[in-house]
């Protein structure tokens, strides 16, 4: 029944998701997208986040009881559109959402590889033993849409079956290759080792985070306008322009 406060991450009553995202403009390069350097980040910032669970505050303590035996983490991107535009992408395209598709199996594989990792030095969260058989019935659904059905087989347990990763509409092969190695590596693991997170990824609306990011837009929306005014809380307005718009021009 209860989300976090920004309402993308739907999870059990009484726990917490700690935040960070990755800025992915940091990752462009002048062919396309560093996928070993992005599947890099993503494993270092799961470690991190796993790490939070332990250090954080929180409000009440059937939170944190709960927060404990989930261990539930929100590794993220902001920037989408940035990285769409000066890539000579539209992002209402079948190559835009191809990339945003691949470059979010890539990070939630690569954070439940990591997760993997992680259980078979510390064991897996608490609560993991109750839950494994629907857990992986779901990570093998992920990996179907990551991977196609055509290699995995037909989705497990579903009403509604989920649109999947175009891998030929993608731009850039390493981003399609690689995404389909976290999944199996994923996948293998967690079946041996089980998982340290209930769950790794969320994509936040990073509204202010994404400023102070050095972001030209937020979470996964496209931008509103090239030239924004934002208000600030002592008074006055905050002009912010579109710095994307040179390289997306140019590309």
């Amino acid at each position: 029944r209860a989300s976090n406060p920004c309402s993308e991450y739907m999870f059990l009553d009484d726990t917490a998701c700690n935040l960070a995202s990755l800025n992915l403009l940091k990752f462009k390069t002048e062919t396309g997208f560093d996928a070993d350097l992005f599947e890099h980040a993503c494993r270092l910032w799961t470690l991190t986040l796993e790490i939070s669970v332990l250090m954080a505050q929180y409000p009440a303590a059937e939170i944190a009881r709960r927060s404990y035996e989930y261990r539930t983490l929100g590794l993220g991107f902001a920037n989408l559109g940035g990285l769409l535009m000066s890539s000579g992408l539209a992002y209402d395209s079948e190559e835009g959402r191809a990339v945003a598709a691949g470059v979010s199996a890539l990070m939630t594989g690569a954070a439940y590889r990591a997760s993997a990792e992680m259980a078979s030095v510390a064991g897996p969260f608490p609560k993991f033993a109750d839950n494994r058989e629907a857990m992986l019935r779901v990570l093998r659904n992920h990996r179907r849409a990551s991977c196609g059905t055509a290699i995995g087989g037909a989705f497990e347990g579903l009403s509604v079956e989920p649109a999947q990763f175009d891998a030929s509409a993608c731009p850039w092969n390493e981003v399609t290759e690689a995404a389909r190695r976290v999944w199996n590596e994923a996948y293998e693991l967690g079946a041996i080792n089980g998982f340290r997170n209930a769950q790794v990824t969320v994509v936040a609306p990073t509204g202010t985070i994404g400023l102070v990011m050095d972001c030209d837009t937020t979470g996964i929306e496209p931008d509103f306008a090239l030239v924004k005014f934002k208000k600030l809380a002592g008074g006055g307005l905050w002009k912010i322009v579109n710095r994307s718009v040179p390289a997306a021009l140019k590309a």
